[in-house]
């Protein structure tokens, strides 16, 4: 979902900048914005200017400084105390020990817990909405749809909490009962991108409670206002019915925290959402200790419109997942497909689409399209722009950075690449579109599935029969397989994931929820006889 920078290239004061703090507080503290009267909403979350980055059922940390910046004008917010490894070996413990006692409340009661949490993110959702909008940069709406996310997994946990379970099998010997018993895994580890500094970790969180897991997130350090602000909601959640608090502790820190995660045999599953590369790096770490990983990693999505494809949903569609969140989700289109019966008109299209697009201050409630989450982000879109024009890539839409302050570039349309272009079947996190003529079906559904990523993908036709080849054996490879609809805006309620270099893990809805879980096969014999299976005689 992110490349490596987004990782390791964070865009964040280290306390050693501010060597001469203590000589002057008062002066340094005044350019937060979170001091400044029109952001003191953030306070309504129980922020300040200097803030705890660690919770394991009480709040501290002992590691660096960091100062969060928003990306729409690269303005210090406030400042986030992070984990040491001292915290971590701390928090892991306590989370262990909560976990002995959140595992022995039922699962029904666990789902009201859950529930609790959503009522008490619906109270906050405006709130932690526009911090959402501030400091990741996404646009208003879309901040408040993230908390919304987390609202209904929450709402669809505590249904889920009564619900599983395995069967109870019929067994080939007579006086026996073969049942399917399902466990929690014990510590969830959950580190998420900046992308979804909520959503993800909400997919995560709500559905690891009520299978009964303690949880251990580490965000983003560029989002870590709101790792903070989420743990806060909870934790006086928890806090209410009397729960350890570490049942959903807090580590915010970098690289040496997810590394410690990866590594650490403590950690029974690790949730990773971020960048093949470094996925691959956390996979193989995992792996190395015989753990559990689940991986939601990089994705190079296609749209594909077919010649009786209705270009009144193409045109739309296209425009929302490329430029959506500027271009900075997982799910975002970043190849267009057009019939060459169609594609002039189409690209026409988007180009006026394009030069509509209302752009400004994400939390401004008009503004469609808001900033890159960070300067390097920013050099990340000029060197893909440039390498696409020496690969043979026509500019015809966008390909600077804008006059403003902030990190804010021109969506981008290039045409005239090959299909297997270099800097095609790299994933660029930015609002990069590159738009191909095709001929036929068996071509196009080939250069669909010729990436490495196999996250999401849709298709535009009337054709019905189409339709089912698309989402049959030879059809599409990816895991969001859509049909007149954007590759963006997954619904909770379905699985989500991707295939091949998308890391194969499945989180939100379907049966995502066994991801959390072990299972044991249990034959019980409540007979007074001893017969073996397959008919073994053994005397």
């Amino acid at each position: 979902m992110w490349r490596v920078p987004g990782l390791l290239c964070v865009r964040v004061a280290r306390k050693s900048e501010f060597s001469g703090l203590r000589s002057r507080p008062a002066a340094f503290m005044s350019t937060l914005l979170i001091n400044q009267p029109q952001y003191a909403w953030l306070k309504e979350l129980g922020l300040r200017e200097e803030n705890d980055g660690v919770y394991n059922g009480s709040w501290g940390g002992r590691g660096e400084v960091i100062t969060t910046y928003c990306p729409a004008n690269n303005e210090p917010i406030a400042r986030v105390r992070q984990a040491s490894m001292a915290d971590y070996e701390e928090t892991v413990e306590k989370a262990r020990e909560a976990w002995s006692i959140w595992a022995d409340i039922p699962a029904p009661k666990r789902g009201e817990v859950v529930r609790q949490i959503g009522d008490a993110l619906r109270e906050k959702i405006q709130v932690l909405g526009s911090l959402v909008s501030l400091e990741m940069g996404k646009i208003l709406v879309e901040g408040v749809g993230e908390v919304q996310e987390y609202v209904d997994i929450c709402d669809y946990a505590v249904g889920l909490s009564r619900m599983i379970g395995g069967p109870i099998l019929p067994s080939e010997r007579p006086g026996h009962a073969l049942i399917e018993q399902w466990n929690p895994v014990g510590l969830v580890g959950i580190i998420t991108a900046f992308n979804f500094p909520v959503a993800v970790y909400g997919w995560n969180n709500a559905i690891a409670m009520i299978c009964g897991n303690a949880c251990l997130w580490k965000g983003a350090p560029t989002t870590s206002l709101i790792s903070v602000a989420v743990t806060k909601i909870i934790a006086r959640v928890l806090e209410d019915n009397r729960l350890p608090g570490a049942v959903c502790s807090l580590t915010c820190g970098g690289a040496d925290i997810g590394t410690a995660m990866a590594k650490d045999e403590r950690v029974d599953l690790l949730s990773f959402t971020g960048s093949t590369q470094v996925g691959k790096q956390v996979a193989l770490m995992v792996q190395e200790r015989f753990g559990r990983s689940l991986l939601e990693l990089g994705g190079n999505n296609a749209i594909i419109a077919f010649e009786d494809a209705d270009l009144s949903l193409v045109v739309p569609s296209a425009l929302f997942a490329a430029v959506g969140t500027a271009g900075q989700r997982c799910t975002t289109a970043r190849r267009l497909f057009l019939h060459e019966n169609i594609h002039d008109e189409v690209v026409n299209r988007l180009k006026k689409a394009y030069a509509q697009i209302r752009v400004g201050n994400p939390w401004d409630s008009n503004v469609l399209y808001g900033p890159l989450h960070t300067k390097q982000a920013v050099s990340m879109f000029l060197g893909a722009v440039e390498e696409a024009k020496k690969e043979g890539g026509t500019v015809v839409y966008g390909g600077k950075v804008m006059d403003r302050p902030g990190n804010y570039v021109e969506p981008t349309i290039v045409t005239g690449l090959d299909h297997d272009a270099s800097i095609v079947h790299t994933e660029t996190f930015a609002p990069i579109l590159y738009v191909f003529k095709f001929k036929s079906e068996d071509e196009v559904f080939a250069w669909n599935n010729e990436v490495k990523q196999g996250l999401s993908s849709s298709i535009f036709t009337k054709d019905m029969s189409r339709v089912f080849r698309w989402l049959g054996p030879k059809g599409s490879d990816c895991g969001i397989v859509n049909v007149n609809i954007p590759t963006s805006g997954a619904e909770i309620g379905g699985a989500f994931g991707g295939e091949k270099h998308t890391g194969g893990g499945r989180e939100s809805g379907s049966d995502a929820w066994k991801q959390y879980m072990r299972r044991s096969t249990c034959t019980i014999n409540y007979s007074k006889d001893l017969p073996l299976a397959q008919g073994i005689k053994f005397q």
